[in-house]
């Protein structure tokens, strides 16, 4: 080994009193003895940089001559390591800025304390003896060895997130990553699982619409052809001449001609739920009193309902209750209800329509007395064509679109229709913004 003589300015003391203040600090910070503003005070005071990180490198508590708010973890890491060779080496012939870490407790939470600061130094004479490339590579192996640590963990949930890709991409929609952190890579696994979550929502609206648009067909082509083939059938009797009296010619050409109007009914509701659902019908609203309205349209029902055994009961509010609504297509609204009660009520029975006034909303509901429906039916009696019991749905000539009619004219007005049921009692509710 070689000795020569050198003098420099010896910044070893300045280092030292860095290093113990950053041991003072932190031994305050874990103590947890300052809070609020006299910990804010306490930083203030000291006459180097403080800075105290989280684990993704945000800056929470600082000193008044800091200005960061966010610190690279590696740039700070290769200066503080840089920092650290200067010192042992004795390079620091020239002010330069030390920075020195520290781990901390805050909270329970652990985090990073950094005190940086320019050491004071002296001019100083001594002999220097050459040691070899040892220090540099043991200040690379402590860089590395950080550098390590601290990415492991990233590279890992890079790697997880690879993985979560792949298995999405093969198809298995339900596969969710595990979302570990709140920084660029925990956005990144929460946008995977977004994307994952509609992809499989999508494709559920895919095979349900084209369930739906099979349903569709099946029940239009069943209910149009019943009627029609009815029709044809007595046309061709009459055509033939297969009829034994003229009171029996009025009776077959009668029954074709109700037939006719059930064909041309189930027509016209078509069409209307098809404008209703393509946005083909505009909305007239006024602002009207619903309960007079009501009240007019239950007293035309109530002959309909003696000539079927049934009780018509209402209880409305006194007062006037105003609402923005297109008078006409509502009235279609309580109409289909009320003829859905009608149909499906008990005999001799009770039909209740009862009206609320809330905040927001005014609640409309009609009930009767009724076998329970399920809840997976309760779900879908307002989807076009559906029938809970298609055998008396085909006695009761119903089209199946009365409900569906009704919701879509609902939802126009900005509402919501829902159906419950108990043991023997249906209910449809009504609700309408105020």
């Amino acid at each position: 080994m070689e000795k020569s003589q050198r003098n420099y300015m010896n910044y070893n003391i300045g280092i030292a009193e860095i290093e113990w203040e950053a041991d003072q600090i932190a031994e305050v910070l874990t103590q947890g003895e300052l809070s609020g503003s006299s910990l804010q005070a306490f930083l203030d005071q000291q006459a180097y940089k403080v800075m105290v990180l989280d684990q993704e490198g945000n800056v929470g508590l600082k000193s008044a001559n800091v200005y960061e708010s966010k610190v690279d973890y590696q740039k700070l890491l290769e200066y503080v390591v840089i920092s650290w060779k200067w010192a042992r080496m004795g390079e620091y012939d020239q002010r330069k800025e030390y920075s020195t870490i520290r781990p901390v407790t805050i909270d329970h939470q652990s985090r990073l304390l950094v005190v940086s600061g320019i050491p004071e130094g002296y001019v100083e004479t001594y002999f220097e003896t050459y040691r070899g490339p040892i220090p540099y590579m043991n200040g690379l192996i402590v860089f590395f060895l950080l550098f390590y640590l601290l990415t492991k963990r990233k590279m890992k949930m890079i790697e997880e997130l690879a993985n979560g890709l792949i298995e999405i991409a093969k198809g298995n929609l339900r596969y969710r990553v595990k979302e570990k952190s709140r920084d660029e890579l925990g956005s990144l696994a929460a946008n995977i699982n977004h994307m994952a979550e509609e992809l499989e929502s999508q494709i559920e609206r895919e095979r349900k619409a084209e369930k739906t648009k099979n349903e569709l067909i099946t029940n239009v082509s069943h209910d149009l052809r019943t009627p029609l083939t009815m029709i044809m059938g007595y046309l061709k009797v009459l055509q033939d001449k297969r009829y034994e009296s003229e009171s029996e010619y009025e009776e077959y050409l009668n029954i074709a001609y109700e037939k006719s109007e059930k064909l041309k009914s189930l027509l016209d509701d078509l069409f209307e739920y098809t404008l209703l659902s393509s946005d083909g019908i505009k909305l007239k609203k006024e602002r009207i009193c619903i309960n007079e309205m009501l009240e007019q349209l239950l007293e035309e029902y109530v002959p309909i309902c003696e000539e079927n055994r049934l009780v018509l009961r209402k209880e409305l509010p006194q007062e006037r209750v105003m609402l923005e609504i297109d008078a006409n297509q509502m009235v279609r609204v309580f109409e289909n209800l009320l003829n859905n009660a009608i149909k499906y009520s008990f005999r001799p029975g009770l039909i209740r329509v009862n009206m609320f006034c809330e905040e927001e909303y005014v609640l409309i509901q009609f009930r009767n007395n009724s076998d329970p429906i399920a809840k997976e039916d309760l779900a879908r009696m307002f989807d076009r064509f559906y029938r809970i019991d298609t055998s008396r749905s085909s006695r009761t000539g119903g089209s199946g679109l009365g409900l569906a009619i009704a919701k879509s004219i609902v939802k126009l007005h900005d509402g919501e229709i829902w159906a419950d049921s108990d043991i023997d009692t249906v209910t449809i509710t009504v609700a309408l913004k105020r």
